[in-house]
């Protein structure tokens, strides 16, 4: 079954959470396009690209029956772990939103940085609401050179 499939509910304590998990591009454009996130899930090179330069993901799963586990959730971040850190992309599968597993995949990633780095993200406009219910400030003061392609 894969992240976009309709699942019946799920306990959020069956979640269980990987930090630096071997990912594949496709796991993950599938998470990415369930999740509605714009990121480029048909340049697969792309996402391998993105994947193998990012030094901090974690990945939430489902275990499923056969042993194996389904990836339902990515945080992807940049950082020096001791001052700064950019979270790239948070995505939940459709199916396993309002969870707590988005929550989650942040708090996997505070602990990972340590309480010394500031974590930073640009948000989509839809979720704009949701991170400043999750314990994150607004920044005014930013300024960004858009990319090319």
């Amino acid at each position: 079954m894969s992240a976009t499939d309709s699942m019946p509910p799920i306990s959020p304590a069956a979640v269980l959470y990987r930090v630096n998990p071997t990912l594949t591009a496709e796991a993950v454009a599938a998470v990415y396009r369930s999740a509605g996130l714009r990121r480029p899930v048909d340049d697969l090179a792309r996402i391998g690209q993105m994947l193998a330069h990012a030094n901090l993901i974690v990945g939430a799963y489902l275990p499923a029956e056969n042993g194996e586990e389904q990836l339902i959730g990515v945080a992807r971040a940049l950082t020096d772990f001791s001052y700064c850190c950019y979270l790239s992309d948070l995505a939940v599968a459709l199916p396993y939103q309002r969870l707590g597993i988005g929550r989650r995949l942040i708090e996997e990633v505070r602990t990972a940085i340590g309480g010394g780095a500031m974590l930073l993200l640009l948000s989509a406009p839809d979720a704009m609401d949701y991170y400043p219910h999750i314990g994150f400030d607004k920044v005014q003061n930013g300024w960004i050179i858009p990319r090319q392609w």
